[in-house]
């Protein structure tokens, strides 16, 4: 769904209380883009925002920077996709500014999915490609993100809460469209043709492949920042404990509809009380 316009959170949603709801379209660059991480996601992509936050790079943009922690992200999402895939609109610096201007680093979905635009936007920044063996990878997304995008439940809360409604149709857009249409039978294939294609596109210099296991000292070199003493390498949102995550967020949603619907059902009762007393007032002993 491609130019939904932004509508503020509604009060109701105390149970996600943490999103918070910034309009994109009306932001800025307020610092440089320093680091593309173009690895697919579960190659460790958590675990580098993480430490690329350590290490200085604030913020990092992630797939949670958009299903969970500024929802209304989705709908310049829903843009990017739109021009990418149905040539619709246009989507360039100007909007990835706007986008993810409060950020020096990118990774994980669906950044992506933008590989060449992104590096074309920004060729003053250097890339980092997480890898993994593909067998592994590809059962991991599987049973996680693929999992995600396709679930039925999702689909059902996004009918009616503000966060899903923006965030699960941009998700079933982007699996549909970067995995040809069926990640189950294309994933290992698509996972294939974008790491020759980010290759392909960033000068050796300016490419680092990169294991998560390896640590910090690779990672530190190629961004020339010191090791940080002392600290252990991050590692964060394995699959274990991803679906359980998912179903909460679900259940969190559909407490806001639920609360949502007492309030003006109760309003509704309200009204319809007060009009009634009103009427026997007025009108009642006539």
């Amino acid at each position: 769904m491609a130019f939904q316009p932004y509508t503020p959170k509604p009060v109701t949603d105390i149970f996600t209380s943490a999103d918070t709801d910034i309009n994109r379209r009306e932001c800025r660059r307020t610092v440089p883009m320093r680091v593309l991480a173009l690895g697919l996601g579960r190659t460790g992509t958590a675990s580098l925002r993480t430490a690329l936050k350590e290490l200085g790079f604030a913020d990092c943009y992630h797939m949670l920077s958009a299903s969970v922690e500024n929802p209304p992200d989705n709908l310049m999402w829903s843009d990017a996709l739109a021009a990418k895939y149905d040539g619709l609109g246009t989507f360039g610096r100007e909007q990835w500014d706007q986008l993810f201007g409060h950020c020096q680093a990118i990774c994980d979905w669906p950044c992506v999915a933008f590989a060449k635009e992104l590096i074309e936007a920004y060729p003053e920044a250097k890339v980092i490609l997480t890898t993994r063996d593909v067998d592994s990878w590809h059962a991991s997304t599987m049973k996680t993100v693929h999992w995600r995008a396709t679930e039925p439940e999702l689909k059902l809360v996004a009918q009616f809460d503000w966060a899903a409604s923006m965030y699960q149709p941009m998700l079933s857009k982007f699996w549909t469209c970067f995995w040809d249409g069926n990640f189950e039978k294309n994933g290992k294939r698509r996972f294939v043709e974008h790491y020759d294609e980010v290759r392909s596109l960033v000068p050796e210099e300016n490419l680092l492949e990169y294991k998560i296991g390896e640590g910090w000292k690779p990672l530190c070199d190629f961004l020339e920042v010191p090791v940080p003493e002392g600290k252990k390498f991050p590692r964060t949102n394995d699959t274990d404990g991803f679906v359980a995550r998912c179903r909460r967020r679900n259940r969190m949603q559909m407490m806001n509809v639920l609360f949502r619907v007492s309030i003006l059902g109760g309003g509704l009762a309200a009204i319809m009380f007060s009009t009634t007393m009103t009427w026997r007032r007025l009108f009642g002993r006539r």
